[in-house]
């Protein structure tokens, strides 16, 4: 296969080129699940026959979905001879589990299953929201919510400890009922990021908020499966996006500089209209803070199912060993699952 002509190449969109400008009124308006979720609900999830956590979780989520709606029972199930239901107390369900068990299909499915209004978004998300419209701003617009949906929950700064806890508190007093996803268990929140213990009180106050449901399994992108496929090189990257409508061409490392430049809350705008990512020349990422930007933009890129084709290292390698031994481990170890699936996913 031939690679493409310049001017060929220079028909691919650039993100590198792109400093988009998100309102507030787009922030709110996009506080649902992203395309990849749009359409599931519990009946489509597949547990793994031999993790029971996954069957319960399901069970449970019906539960506390029939309380919001007021209905006397949740739905029957087979798998159980007695149901879960969800204890009075907490106003959240907490799902704690490996990335890839299907906790964000799971806090999908609530969130389809309960009327609204009600608003689906990730950690980062809700602090950029709490950023564009003021504390007291996002409480007023969250507190007229039946159910707020908090995906890949993760407490990176003492900052956001005290932000996020006064805004739980606040919401849970108005009446907002929560479920939120996350690797990690609520008190062990900020774990090996930053003095956890100094800031004990928050993180217990925003535990108290949550009933932890565990869910065990493997990473079902990486059941059965392949380990990341072999990178192309440079030229069949160029040309493959030359021939493919809505692609983005970027060489690697400049891109990971223009993240510098551009608000995380962004990095979804960033995307608009592209249908497949380009990457030429991937290395591995030494620095945490650029490292943490590619994370964003790799949970990004899987919400909206974009297969990516790459130059260079594949994904698998593209975290480093001391990164992945850290306290972002878990969200180096995420971003690995969902890039690599996208990779296999270029490749089919």
């Amino acid at each position: 296969m031939s690679a493409a002509s310049e001017s060929d190449i220079r028909t691919a969109i650039a993100l590198t080129d792109r400093r988009p400008v998100v309102p507030a009124e787009r922030l709110v308006a996009e506080m649902v699940p992203p395309p990849r979720f749009a359409g599931v609900s519990f009946g489509s999830y597949l547990p793994d026959s031999s993790q029971p956590s996954q069957y319960e979780a399901v069970q449970i989520l019906e539960s506390f979905a029939a309380g919001l709606n007021g209905a006397a029972e949740p739905p029957k199930r087979g798998w159980f001879r007695r149901s879960a239901p969800v204890p009075a107390g907490p106003a959240g369900i907490y799902l704690d589990g490996g990335y890839g068990v299907g906790k964000t299909h799971l806090l999908a499915s609530l969130w389809h299953a309960v009327p609204g209004p009600k608003a689906f978004g990730t950690f980062v998300e809700l602090t950029n929201l709490v950023g564009a419209l003021t504390f007291q701003g996002a409480v007023r617009t969250l507190s007229s919510h039946r159910l707020l949906c908090i995906d890949e929950f993760e407490l990176d700064d003492p900052g956001d400890t005290v932000l996020v806890s006064t805004l739980l508190a606040r919401l849970v007093e108005n009446g907002v009922k929560l479920c939120a996803t996350s690797n990690t268990l609520p008190e062990k929140l900020g774990e090996g990021r930053f003095a956890a213990a100094d800031f004990m009180r928050e993180i217990q106050g925003l535990s108290g908020h949550f009933r932890p449901v565990r869910i065990d399994g493997q990473d079902y992108r990486h059941r059965g499966l392949p380990a990341a496929p072999p990178p192309y090189d440079d030229a069949e990257v160029a040309a493959r996006a030359a021939r493919t409508p809505g692609a983005s061409l970027d060489d690697f490392d400049a891109l990971l500089e223009h993240l510098k430049e551009v608000h995380p809350s962004r990095y979804g705008a960033l995307l608009d209209e592209v249908g497949s990512v380009f990457l030429r020349g991937v290395r591995q990422v030494d620095d945490q803070a650029t490292a943490l930007r590619l994370v964003v933009l790799a949970d990004r890129m899987y919400d909206r199912e974009l297969p990516i084709t790459a130059s260079g290292l594949p994904f698998d390698q593209v975290f480093t060993e001391e990164m992945l031994r850290g306290g972002y481990r878990k969200k180096y170890l995420r971003a690995v699952s969902r890039l690599v699936a996208l990779a296999r996913d270029s490749a089919k």
